[in-house]
């Protein structure tokens, strides 16, 4: 298999004609965790927390990462049901990689951890 890397995280053959527009469309969301639960005290208050983050390539194929939230996660992503209505609980950790190959199909993988 040829290696198109140098190493740096930037591959070594130009990749900013347009043919290349399937590697840009990769999108990798890491969501390291993403909680949801009533507090169980009185007041009924409904506790979140997430640590989502969203990983992509740029015109040269390099990667680079952003901070996100759970709002961001694609229609497809699927254990987020709920999130931020009513309080259902729920309790997460995977990724999830979503692309457009170069006739524009859509596809996407989820691992849960």
């Amino acid at each position: 298999m040829a290696d198109y890397s140098t190493g740096n995280g930037i591959a070594d053959i130009d990749i900013s004609d347009p043919a290349f527009d399937f590697v840009r469309s990769i999108r990798v969301y890491s969501v390291e965790y993403m909680r949801q639960r009533e507090s169980g005290g009185d007041d009924g208050e409904c506790r979140r927390s997430s640590r989502v983050r969203i990983g992509r390539y740029g015109e040269q194929g390099d990667f680079y990462w952003r901070n996100s939230n759970p709002s961001a996660l694609p229609d497809a992503y699927s254990g987020n049901e709920g999130w931020g209505r009513d309080c259902p609980n729920i309790y997460r950790r995977s990724v999830f990689v979503d692309w457009s190959d170069y006739e524009s199909n859509y596809g996407y993988e989820q691992v849960d951890y």
